[in-house]
């Protein structure tokens, strides 16, 4: 397999990415019965889905099970505050924060109260679930991909073909490598390689460690808006940063007819509303599919505690409905977990390409070249 350079420090700089997410929680806490002994429903999906200040595991004899995770705050009134998130559990308000109550404009976030008694947001960078869940897919990405790298190193080119999940991985590699990226970028696409192979292994990662339903797993990153944006907006930066003049020229003074864009340039403002609606669409893309596949397993399993109190017979059937098809959505969830990064790579690598097209007169220069 080609040596592809860079990548484990672009990896890094994914995992450095995840310090920096201003992932604000909104509550985790376990479902609990409300006072008739009824399931909340909505809070077992929010409760999964939404981020939260710890990363509750189980619960065991009515006693959640949690890992109280670093709340890093910056108050206007008193300075920097950085605690672990038991400290509220415990106490209910810790140096003056606390968690805002159901019902409020903050709810499940942390909050102080100004002289007049206002609930106020400070600047919060704390390690939430999904930061946390982030850390540790960029350290297993970081990890694999360093495994690989040091197999190749010790096995010189020409050597005998690496099996097992060596092969396995370098048949992913060259996958997206030799049918993305080489034919979807251009003769560019040497330079590009390291950071789509990043955002492949990255989606696919978090998507699949999403599925496992016991920590470090389960934590719905790729359903997380923060999260995709934050992807987006890099596929944003290195279409147009490394863009080429004939890219920046049609959009700008497309090929068209003249009353296109005179004397109100239409076709430019077209093309150049274009730039930020392919970013804006890998967002939503990546997010509301994975959303979507979490709340469906969801909604199911929760079917088997809504019809707990209609006798034995509904409720055993629906039981068994529901197991049946959450092991049809679990193995349909693994596939979309790969379609679903497979297309952010291929439509990233899809954008890269289009804005490295070159000139009439460059292209025939390059031709006789060759």
């Amino acid at each position: 397999m080609k040596r592809i350079n860079k990548l484990p420090a672009l990896l890094l700089l994914v995992l450095l990415t995840g310090f920096v997410l201003p992932a604000h929680a909104v509550g985790d806490v376990p479902a609990e019965a409300d006072k008739k002994g009824s399931v909340d429903v909505k809070e077992i999906i929010f409760g999964h889905i939404g981020d939260a200040y710890e990363w509750h595991i189980t619960t065991i004899d009515k006693t959640p099970l949690s890992i109280p995770l670093p709340i890093i705050v910056y108050s206007k009134q008193t300075g920097w505050h950085a605690f672990l998130s038991s400290r509220l559990q415990a106490n209910g308000s810790y140096e003056g924060l606390s968690i805002a109550p159901a019902g409020s404009r903050y709810e499940g976030k942390v909050v102080e109260h100004d002289a007049a008694g206002n609930e106020v947001r400070p600047w919060d960078i704390s390690i939430t679930k999904v930061t946390f869940a982030l850390l540790i897919n960029s350290l297993l990405v970081v990890a694999l991909i360093l495994g690989v790298a040091r197999w190749y190193r010790r096995h010189p080119q020409g050597s005998a073909a690496p099996g097992g999940f060596i092969g396995f991985m370098e048949m992913f590699i060259m996958m997206i490598y030799d049918d993305v990226i080489k034919s979807c970028v251009g003769e560019n696409y040497r330079k590009f390689a390291p950071y789509l192979l990043t955002v492949f292994f990255f989606i696919f990662t978090g998507n699949l460690m999403g599925l496992i339903p016991f920590f470090p797993g389960g934590a719905n990153v790729t359903g997380n808006i923060a999260v995709t944006m934050v992807l987006a907006v890099c596929t944003f930066l290195t279409v147009n940063l490394f863009g080429t003049k004939t890219y920046w020229k049609e959009i700008f003074w497309p090929d068209v007819p003249w009353w296109l864009k005179v004397p109100i340039p239409m076709m430019p403002f077209i093309e150049f509303f274009g730039v930020f609606t392919k970013p804006f669409a890998l967002m939503i893309r990546l997010f509301a599919n994975m959303l979507s596949g979490h709340m469906s397993m969801l909604v199911l399993t929760s079917l088997i505690f809504l019809t707990a109190g209609m006798g034995a017979a509904l409720n055993g059937t629906m039981t068994v409905i529901s197991v049946l098809f959450n092991i049809f959505m679990n193995l349909l969830e693994v596939l979309i977990a790969f379609i679903q990064a497979y297309v952010f790579t291929m439509l990233s690598a899809v954008f890269i390409g289009l804005a490295q097209e070159k000139s009439a007169g460059k292209e025939k220069v390059s031709i006789k070249n060759q």
